[in-house]
This record gives structure tokens, sequence and C-alpha cells, in this order.
């Protein structure tokens, strides 16, 4: 739900970051994408709306997947697991 993971990130965005479950932390800036990520934005509307190169964005999603522990699988929605596990928190 964009809704719940907006109020999240906002609680985050206070705080500087979160630690999600498996002990990794995701910056307020990671917070940031993870929310538009819910709100189904590609990595280049996620760079326009940000004002950031789409190279930063994939950055960013690569520090999310690796915080919340998600493998490169093939057979693996990456994107829909990161929304889905922060919104489980």
């Amino acid at each position: 739900d964009p809704e719940v993971a907006a109020v999240l990130a906002a609680r985050a965005k206070r705080a500087g970051s979160v630690i999600v479950p498996g002990g990794g932390t995701l910056t307020s800036r990671q917070l940031e994408v993870l929310e538009l990520m819910s709100r189904g934005l590609s990595n280049a509307k996620i760079a326009e709306v940000l004002v950031l190169t789409e190279g930063a964005v994939v950055k960013h999603v690569s520090g999310i997947y690796a915080a919340l522990q998600l493998a490169d699988t093939s057979d693996a929605h990456r994107r829909v697991q990161a929304v889905a596990r922060f919104l489980s928190q």
C-alpha cells in the first residue's frame, strides 16, 4: 500500500534511517526510493521525481536489496519483494 509506505518513509526520514529485519539499514534516500517503488514507478521516473541520475537510483535500489537481504535470482521479482518485506515490518 503506497500510503503505508509513505508513512513509514516519512517516519524514517525524520530519524535519518531505519533498521530493517535482518539488521540492515536503509538511509532516508533509500526509503524515498522504496516509497516510489511501492507506487510502481520505474527507475527513470524515480530519477526524475528525486532529481537524480538513473544510475544513482539503480545504486539506491541495489542498496535496498542488500539491506533487505534479497538475493539476485532469475525467478524472483525483487522490486515487489522489497516493498512487501518493508511493509511487513
